[in-house]
């Protein structure tokens, strides 16, 4: 199956890096010790730098950006992401 999420990027004082990773590991209900924000279905893939729902991107939009984690918008639809994926499965971050 495959299925497209919207999603926001790091600014360019804290960008998402570029590249090929995978997921190192994951927490569902996932709380930044170093923002002190809700990062639910976060799937790290680099260091800290998640994919994860976010609240301010479903809110705000593009009018905005992540600390560079890959923000998504889509409750439901992250959600669902995060019951298919598996520690060590590929993530491909780039920008076309």
């Amino acid at each position: 199956m495959t299925t497209t999420l919207e999603v926001r990027f790091g600014s360019t004082s804290t960008p998402t890096r570029e590249g090929t990773f995978s997921v190192d590991r994951m927490s569902r209900d996932h709380v930044s010790s170093l923002y002190d924000s809700e990062m639910p279905f976060a799937m790290f893939f680099s260091g800290g730098q998640a994919v994860h729902y976010s609240s301010d991107f479903a809110a705000r939009g593009y009018n905005g950006a992540s600390h560079g984690c890959v923000n998504v918008r889509d409750y439901e639809g992250i959600k669902w992401l995060f019951d298919q994926v598996r520690v060590g499965d590929k993530v491909i971050v780039y920008w076309s």
